[in-house]
């Protein structure tokens, strides 16, 4: 039966009332639009809001009760985040019968239950087991499952931080990225709040320690939290009451199984005592089995009794990784499917362990190898299909950590330059984002991108939809490399990353990512003492600083553009002078930032840069109404009219005609203001620029409500609201609040 919804209740309330939307609307003092956009669940109300109607409506304690938990109530994503159950799945019967007694107390008593399914060693079937036991129970938690791979055993030694998981979790519960907090612990309480009313199931896999887990923990006692680790979790026994579950290898028989599913019951028939050393050889690890069948599944002749020939001689790569009697050595199973590979393929997985991250785009992954991009992909085939790769539920390509353990050894031992490879993976990252940001963007007067360096492979994004799903899909992969490649060598590829990913933070509100990218950015500049790169980091890093309110640490970054100033030719100086302004602005210094503005505007001009010059025209023009001198700002603004409309920048003409409607509002002119806003507003929904619509909605309903037209601002500050709600972004809050109680606000 389907729920029925805050609306609904509050419809339902109503009629049982026998009041009409404008009784009740006289009853509360509510609004009767506010009252009518609940009942049809395009918003939902304040607490203050919510008591009065409660009282006008007279309802007893059980009504409002369901009234209050409905108006908490968002509209909620449900996410699918469990990666493929395997099909060749086999034995684990105990184990599967063990976990599902756990699922039904949670289902049955309401509890929340831990369980960690731990082997002591990798590729022991964790995850797989896991994964299985959570699509056999979905059914029962129908608000989803959520999936994240911890990485707490690579060889880097960087297990996933907490907070970087809780981020990903809250977006795929359909938290706003402008909502999530910066901080692990906030993230953590936002998370908990999320699933509080919620029954899903929670998969951490490949945990590194208790440490790691327990902020990722849902409070919700109808969540089932599955854990997989290769350490001993009695912590989260004690304090948390989890449930420990350790698995072991396969039995022989299950093993048999497993390869007889891939390869063919019939061929282990006719070699059954070759098939049992196989398995034997294998340590009967679920992994090792799968990479030994898939190699044999790809050589139906292949008599069973070469490969067991050559894995018993073949010589280990690998610290040995046995079931208790080390009669089985992983080191070799990899080699001997490492050895089957062509010569091409082969190289390729090689330079594919250099990935930074746990998993890798097949564009990335052709960079990294230097090829074209449909080798690459017959590449990943084979490799997957010799189970050497995976793929997650994004589709992106996965190296189990000993895999990638193994294949940088072979790097070293196959005298292989992975400095190449790195360059090649960072330089796809710079120059795709260089190309794609002017799909995001929109906006002329970028450079013309460099031609990409031999080997990097080129993305191509016609669409605002296709650039962002880029920027989503190797956002990942730039935090994982900007973390983990410290060779001083790559210091100038590092410094310069992110510079054409501004666009992107921007218009996803993700500060915190923008943050950590551009102190790394920072850094690196600052080791090459390369001006230009550190004023332009600092930059974007006071920008990102001041969005977050860090506006102390904001003035750091502008006292040390400043102090490079002298260092500077023209062009960057005019760009320093523009940032600092802007970051003087938000902190409400409005004279010096139209101090920094008028030099900005100077060096533009002294360097003929007509475009650049125009921009600035409108900021200078907006400090000015700042200020308070409206005329002179109306002037400026509009001399940089024509040249903005000479350049085709819709987006700067569109900020210069809401400067013009600011000012002319301010002299009481507020038909002619209200006709500037509508031309910036047109602009702006013409380059898909939501935020500043919304920004340019606020000044038109500053401006209805100035002339007495309270419907019409509301209706504008609920548009606004609308459009952040849309992007995330926090302000959306702020402008539904202005919708429902204008006079109140201004």
């Amino acid at each position: 039966m389907e729920r029925i919804t805050f609306g609904g209740l509050l419809r339902e309330a109503r009629l049982r009332a026998l009041l009409t939307l404008e009784s009740l609307a006289e009853a509360s003092g509510v609004s009767v639009r506010a009252i009518s956009d609940m009942e049809r669940g395009h918003s939902l109300p304040r607490p203050a809001t919510l008591s009065v109607l409660m009282d006008a409506l007279d309802l007893d304690d059980g009504e409002r009760e369901r009234l209050v938990a409905e108006s908490t109530r968002r509209t909620r994503r449900v996410p699918r985040q469990l990666p493929p159950d395997l099909p060749a799945f086999r034995g684990r019967d105990d184990a599967l019968a063990t976990v599902q007694l756990l699922t039904s107390q949670v289902a049955e008593g309401g509890r929340h239950v831990v369980i960690s399914a731990i082997g002591g060693m990798a590729g022991v079937g964790k995850t797989a087991l896991a994964v299985r036991w959570a699509h056999q129970v979905a059914h029962l938690f129908p608000d989803g499952q959520l999936y994240v791979n911890l990485r707490g055993f690579e060889e880097s030694g960087q297990p996933l931080d907490p907070g970087e998981a809780l981020g990903g979790f809250l977006d795929a519960l359909g938290v706003p990225s402008g909502r999530v907090p910066s901080g692990a612990e906030e993230r953590g309480a936002l998370f908990r709040e999320q699933v509080a009313s919620r029954r899903m199931i929670v998969v951490l896999d490949n945990a590194r320690d208790a440490q790691q887990v327990r902020p990722l923990l849902p409070a919700s006692a109808g969540c089932l939290t599955i854990i997989t680790s290769r350490s001993q979790l009695s912590g989260l026994a004690v304090t948390e009451g989890a449930g420990l579950l350790s698995l072991d290898v396969w039995t022989p028989e299950e093993a048999l199984d497993a390869l007889a599913t891939r390869i063919g019951a019939e061929r282990c028939r006719t070699e059954p005592e070759a098939a049992a050393e196989l398995v034997e050889l294998c340590g009967f690890l679920p992994l090792a089995v799968a990479i030994v069948g898939a190699q044999l599944s790809v050589a139906p002749q292949l008599p069973l009794s070469v490969g067991v020939r050559e894995l018993r001689e073949s010589r280990p790569r690998l610290d040995a990784l046995s079931a208790g009697d080390r009669r089985g050595d992983v080191r070799a199973v990899f080699s001997w499917s490492y050895r089957a590979l062509t010569p091409e393929t082969a190289r390729f997985f090689r330079h594919l362990s250099l990935g930074p991250g746990p998993s890798v785009s097949a564009e990335a992954a052709a960079s990294l190898a230097g090829t074209a991009l449909a080798a690459a992909r017959r590449y990943l085939r084979e490799l997957t299909s010799a189970n050497l790769v995976s793929r997650d539920a994004e589709g992106r390509y996965v190296l189990h950590d000993l895999v990638r353990a193994y294949g940088v050894e072979l790097v070293k031992e196959e005298k292989d330059d992975r400095l190449p490879a790195e360059t090649r993976l960072l330089e796809y990252l710079r120059h795709n984002a260089s190309a794609i940001t002017r799909v995001l963007d929109r906006r002329p007067g970028f450079e013309v991108p460099a031609p990409l360096p031999e080997g990097v492979t080129g993305v191509v994004a016609d669409t605002r939809e296709e650039a962002l799903r880029w920027f989503r899909q190797e956002e990942a992969t730039v935090a994982a490399a900007l973390r983990s490649m410290n060779d001083p060598r790559l210091l100038p590829h590092v410094m310069v990353l992110t510079l054409d990913w501004v666009s992107y933070y921007s218009v996803m509100g993700r500060w915190a990512d923008e943050i950590s990218a551009k102190r790394i950015g920072l850094r690196a500049a600052l080791v090459l003492d390369d001006p230009t790169a550190i004023v332009r980091n600092s930059a974007s890093l006071a920008r990102a600083l001041a969005e977050t309110g860090r506006l102390d640490q904001a003035e750091e970054q502008v006292g040390l553009m400043l102090g490079q100033m002298h260092r500077l030719p023209p062009a960057e100086q005019a760009v320093a002078e523009r940032s600092a302004g802007w970051v003087r602005g938000r902190q409400g210094r409005h004279s010096e930032a139209l101090d920094h503005a008028r030099r900005a505007l100077a060096l533009f001009r002294t360097l003929g840069d007509r475009g650049s010059e125009a921009r600035e025209l409108n900021a200078v023009g907006w400090y000015l109404t700042l200020i308070g001198d409206h005329r002179q700002a109306i002037a400026m603004c509009e001399e940089a009219l024509p040249m903005l409309r000479e350049s085709g920048n819709r987006r700067s003409e569109a900020a210069t005609w809401d400067s013009i409607g600011f000012a002319r509002q301010r002299l009481g002119d507020l038909d002619a203001a209200i006709a500037d806003y509508e031309r910036s507003l047109r602009l702006y929904e013409e380059v898909l620029d939501t935020y500043n619509q919304a920004d340019v909605l606020d000044h038109i309903a500053s401006a209805h409500l100035a002339r007495g037209d309270d419907a019409q601002a509301r209706e504008s500050w609920a548009r606004a609201a609308r459009l952040l709600s849309a992007i995330g972004n926090p302000r959306a809050d702020e402008m539904q609040a202005r919708a429902e109680a204008p006079r109140e606000v201004h």
